[in-house]
């Protein structure tokens, strides 16, 4: 399966903390790879398998209470 890389704007996060829970959420998901996520740029690197969507990524972000975008 091919890798696709995705970066998102994520708002919100004022500690390591709250990048950590958002990596541990995304990394439990299937078909995400890796993520890294800083608090410091407000900003996310995901990798996943063709099997996760931008939209997937979004939806599963948001849901951890943050702020996020494309």
């Amino acid at each position: 399966m091919a890798e696709i890389t995705h970066q998102l704007t994520i708002t919100g996060m004022t500690c390591g903390g709250c990048s950590g829970r958002v990596v541990k959420v995304l990394e439990a998901t299937p078909g995400v790879l890796r993520a890294d996520i800083s608090h410091q740029t407000n900003s996310g690197v995901i990798v996943t398998t063709e099997t996760v969507s931008t939209e997937d990524l979004l939806a599963i972000v948001a849901g951890t209470g943050f702020g996020v975008s494309v």
